[in-house]
């Protein structure tokens, strides 16, 4: 009973962060053992899925140490062998078959706090937009504080810039 006005709170807008944690609220949901970190937005499951985490995107390989700092972050989160909560939102794949997850472990949205800690910037993808304002405010509030890869110009290159070589 408590949990189902918790989440009824936030989704009206009555409930701050410091109100207590709003859970997963998608009943498509499905656990998964973390196997090993690619990089600040994939890894696998032990069961043999790679997953893409909605909402963010973190430096590429060839992004030097902003890339190797993104991972850690992730790893101090998730760290290999733990278990985490997937939450699917509309699709639930991207282009190179990877799975596009919410990932929470236990109360904690892995996606937002990313975004929060300054190792990933907001990456919008309709239609899979289900905390995307969570992620806007945590983005806004990261880069104004410069915290993480704000803090040493880590983002100069935006890895979807890196990408597609404009930087």
């Amino acid at each position: 009973m408590h949990l189902r006005v918790v989440i009824c709170a936030s989704l009206l807008g009555l409930a701050s962060p410091a109100a207590g944690p709003v859970l997963p609220t998608s009943s498509a949901r499905d656990r998964c053992v973390i196997e090993r970190v690619v990089d600040g937005d994939t890894f696998w499951c032990r069961d043999g899925r790679k997953v893409r985490m909605i909402g963010m995107d973190t430096p590429e390989r060839g992004q030097g140490e902003s890339y190797t700092q993104a991972r850690e972050a992730l790893l101090e989160l998730i760290p290999e062998g733990s278990t985490v909560l997937l939450e699917r939102d509309v699709e639930r794949f991207d282009r190179y078959r990877r799975w596009l997850e919410w990932v929470w472990a236990d109360t904690l949205l892995v996606n937002e706090r990313m975004v929060a800690d300054g190792w990933a910037v907001l990456l919008t993808i309709p239609p899979n937009v289900r905390y995307v304002d969570r992620l806007t405010t945590a983005q806004g509030r990261a880069r104004g504080e410069k915290r993480g890869l704000w803090a040493t110009d880590g983002f100069s290159c935006p890895p979807a810039d890196f990408r597609r070589k404009t930087c």
